[in-house]
Order: C-alpha cells, then structure tokens, then sequence
C-alpha cells in the first residue's frame, strides 16, 4: 500500500467545517474563502480515499470514517490550541470566548458577583454561561470550565481540579416553623418534623447524615417535601414549611436577620467541596485562569 501524503492543517480544517456546521460558517471563522475550504477537503478526502462529509444544498453529513477522523482532527485543534495559549500566556486583557459550566444553584456560590466582575474587567471575552447540575463532559462538550461541589471528585487523568472552598454544612428551620413545631434536642427527634430534602440524579431522596464527632446518626423525617433544588428548599424553609440542610457560609446572611436559625449545632452534616474542574490536557488561557482568580478573590472577601 502506498504511503498518504496528508496536511496537518487541511485535518484542522476538517475539524472547522464539522464544528461550523457549514462551509459559509466555516469560511467566516477561518477567513478562508468557502472554494478553498471545499478545495482543500475534497484533497483530504482524495488523499484517504474516502469520503469524510457527505454534502448537500442544506447540510454536512459525516461518513463513518468521517466520524472517525474527526477524533484525531480535533485532537491537532486541541493542541493548536494549546500552542497558541502558550503564545498568549502572558497576554495582559484575555479575549476570546469561555465556556463554563455552572451548578444550578449558582446563588449559592455567588457566580453573579463572579460574572459581573469578570464581564467588567474583561469586557473582550465572550462568556457563555451553562447552568446544570449533570456531569458535562468538558472535552467532548468543549467547556472551558466547570464548577462543582462534591466531596470528592471522580479520577480522570485529563481533568484537572483546583480546590476552591470547604462547605460545612448543618440544618435550619425559620423561628415561626420551630415554635409551631417544637425545637428537635437530638437527632432521633427528626423523625416527627418536615424534611425539606434534596433529590439525587437517580430520583432518590438524600439522606442526612449526622455526626457528632464520634456518634452518627442518618435517616430522614417522616414527613418529606423533595426536590431537586437547592435554592427552592431553601426559599421553602423561610415560608416555615420545614427543616433544610444548608451550608453554614451561606446561611449566615438568613441567621443574622433572623429568617433561619442553626437546629442541633453540635450535629453536622458532611461537608463538600467546591472545585473548579479545567481540561488537563493544555496550558490555561488567561481567560480561564482569570475567572478562577476573580472566583477565588470573591469567595475570600466573604466572611465564613
């Protein structure tokens, strides 16, 4: 079999077109002419022998080995990529656009005050904005970043996470909820109150875990109201419709107007961890890194 002769760009290109959705679109984000493009693919495809995209008058359709080929064609835009972030490591104003995936409950870690500050500092970077509480596939989805809470992080050698902050958390009723009700004195005493609980992405309810340095404690209420929504049970809490497990960090601001009130404070729920998770593969754009500073920079004015 004779050796193919191929271009690593016209590979690139490929990658371009695919992810373009079209020539037109394609030729507008390389700055190439769309006759070159169609040019330089039907070279590619000359050279393997086969067809990488089947046209027509409306859309691009990828052969099978087309999809195949697509793989190692994004891993040269990857590393491109990353030659290029090199270059511009030490760019001083970040551009460019940044993708983030973002926890639904973004109240809760103060990504407004994030993003406000970021879109003031770096009003050249295009932010797009996922809100989701499912595990994007950040290379294959092509995201930026993604901030998550967990205590800890499944093993991925082609991510990489920075940890950002502990969250300690603990339950909270309002004052009216718990003088309707009674105040719980031990954990056991759970059982006759209202849970305001969070559901799980396999649809079951979460239980409490309880510890007390030595002694545990799990279970929930008898009486349950679940969603799938931090921000919803908490909102629900200060109605005075029952008990939620809130980070104490969070809290803090409901406490001091005196909305909610700390239940068993010497019995705690397990803490979490907020990560900012970046792909391992590459050097970081500045953009990148910017918003994990000013993520950082906020978390730290706040008080604990």
């Amino acid at each position: 079999m004779s050796a193919i002769s191929l271009h690593a760009n016209d590979l690139i290109l490929f990658a371009h077109v695919v992810d373009a959705g079209s020539f037109t679109r394609a030729a507008e984000r390389t700055g190439l002419p769309k006759s070159t493009l169609s040019r330089r693919l039907s070279e590619l495809e000359n050279a393997f022998g086969e067809r990488l995209i089947q046209r027509s008058t409306r859309r691009l359709v990828l052969t099978d080995f087309g999809e195949t080929m697509l793989e190692y064609a994004r891993r040269l835009v990857d590393d491109t990529e990353a030659a290029t972030a090199l270059a511009l490591h030490r760019q001083v104003a970040p551009q460019g656009t940044l993708r983030v995936s973002l926890l639904p409950e973004f109240r809760q870690l103060s990504i407004v005050d994030v993003v406000t500050e970021y879109s003031r500092r770096y009003p050249n970077v295009r932010l797009e904005l996922d809100l989701s509480s499912r595990r994007v596939d950040i290379i294959a989805e092509r995201y930026d970043l993604a901030v998550r809470a967990a205590t800890q992080l499944p093993d991925d050698s082609s991510l990489v996470a920075r940890h950002m902050i502990t969250l300690h958390n603990g339950l909270y009723a309002s004052p009216t909820y718990l003088k309707r009700y009674g105040t719980p004195g031990e954990p056991a005493d759970l059982v006759d109150h209202v849970g305001l609980v969070l559901v799980m992405g396999s649809g079951e309810k979460q239980v409490w875990h309880l510890s007390n340095g030595t002694e545990r404690w799990e279970g929930l209420p008898m009486h349950t109201l679940a969603a799938n929504s931090l921000g919803l049970q908490q909102a629900l809490a200060t109605r005075h419709l029952g008990i939620v497990g809130l980070s104490d960090r969070y809290a803090a601001p409901l406490v001091k107007q005196g909305v909610l009130q700390r239940i068993l404070p010497e019995w705690a729920l397990p803490s979490s961890n907020v990560w900012c998770v970046t792909p391992g593969r590459r050097l970081l754009p500045q953009r990148t890194l910017a918003f994990i500073e000013i993520f950082k920079e906020l978390l730290a004015r706040q008080p604990d």
